[in-house]
């Protein structure tokens, strides 16, 4: 049986995309979910698949002033690159990304291979930058009753019920600002984080299907199951079998950004790729993509698209 094929979405994104000739009328974009659509099973996992090589890296590590690409240990890398007075070629990763910097009497051709000869270098500091900005993200987070958690855009309030006292340590706050949390007396706050996980993944289960309900029908697809990730690189991804994973720390960002990282994703189970169609696709019910793209990119918790 052969192997189904899978588009990821990272969490650094950069490139813009190529834009549509024609842009669609906004009627055609999000309304509330439809009734849910039965899922099924998917096959196996499959190896990623790169996007369109005549187009701008959309997956990898991408430097938002980025002027060159690259594709290294099988990753795509759009790096800054820039002459100087300096007597070599240089490298410097950081929380944008790489930049690469070349004395003026230096060939573009040798700087590609440099670039090639230290990319196993290039890329584990383009990893290290890109798993710290996620934990950085998650250690802000004060895990203890009364800390405010990003949800959906906004912030919820922690409130933790002691598991055998039966109440919440005090609060007066309405349902949709709070983030219940039952843990046992003197709880750790590793525990408590803990709990407060399986609350915010029950939420992005349960949001994730009813967008993917809604937007599948609009795309004429079909998705066949969802997961959850974790992932420290991705926001999601897609595989031709119809599996669609999505990170669960999206709850995290508002809704229109979510929408994005969804409609994105089915749109690949049309086009398995970052082509100029690909982006049509994407823009036929979501015609602001662009700027939800550029927010995702800016958002806090440090992922990207694929």
């Amino acid at each position: 049986m052969r192997a189904p094929l899978q588009f990821v979405l990272d969490f650094f994104t950069g490139g813009d995309p190529v834009v549509p000739t024609t842009v669609p009328s906004p009627t055609q974009a999000s309304n509330p979910s439809p009734a849910p659509l039965p899922a099924a099973d998917a096959t196996a996992r499959a190896p990623t698949v790169a996007p369109d090589a005549a187009q701008p890296p959309a997956t990898g590590f991408v430097h938002p002033a980025a002027n060159r690409h690259a594709q290294l240990q099988g990753v795509l890398v759009s790096f800054r690159f820039e002459r100087s007075r300096r007597k070599s070629i240089g490298f410097l990763v950081g929380a944008d990304g790489l930049v690469v910097r070349a004395p003026n009497w230096v060939t573009l051709r040798e700087v590609d291979a440099a670039v090639q000869e230290k990319s196993a270098w290039i890329v584990a500091k383009l990893q290290q930058f890109r798993e710290r900005q996620t934990e950085q993200f998650q250690k802000a987070i004060e895990w203890r009753h009364g800390a405010e958690v990003p949800f959906l855009g906004r912030t919820v309030q922690l409130c933790v019920l002691e598991r055998g006292v039966g109440r919440v340590l005090g609060h007066d706050l309405s349902p949709d600002q709070v983030l219940p949390v039952t843990v046992p007396p003197d709880a750790s706050v590793t525990q408590v984080r803990d709990a407060a996980q399986v609350w915010l993944k029950k939420q992005a289960k349960r949001l994730f299907e009813e967008r993917l309900h809604h937007f599948a029908p609009l795309l004429g697809v079909r998705w066949q199951k969802l997961s959850l990730s974790s992932a420290s690189t991705r926001w999601g991804s897609a595989r031709n079998d119809g599996h669609i994973r999505l990170n669960w720390r999206l709850i995290h960002l508002p809704i229109s950004q979510i929408d994005y990282v969804v409609v994105h994703e089915l749109a690949h189970l049309r086009e398995m790729n970052h082509s100029p169609r690909f982006w049509e696709t994407v823009g036929e019910v979501m015609p602001d993509y662009a700027q939800r793209r550029k927010a995702l990119r800016q958002s806090p918790v440090g992922l990207a698209d694929d």
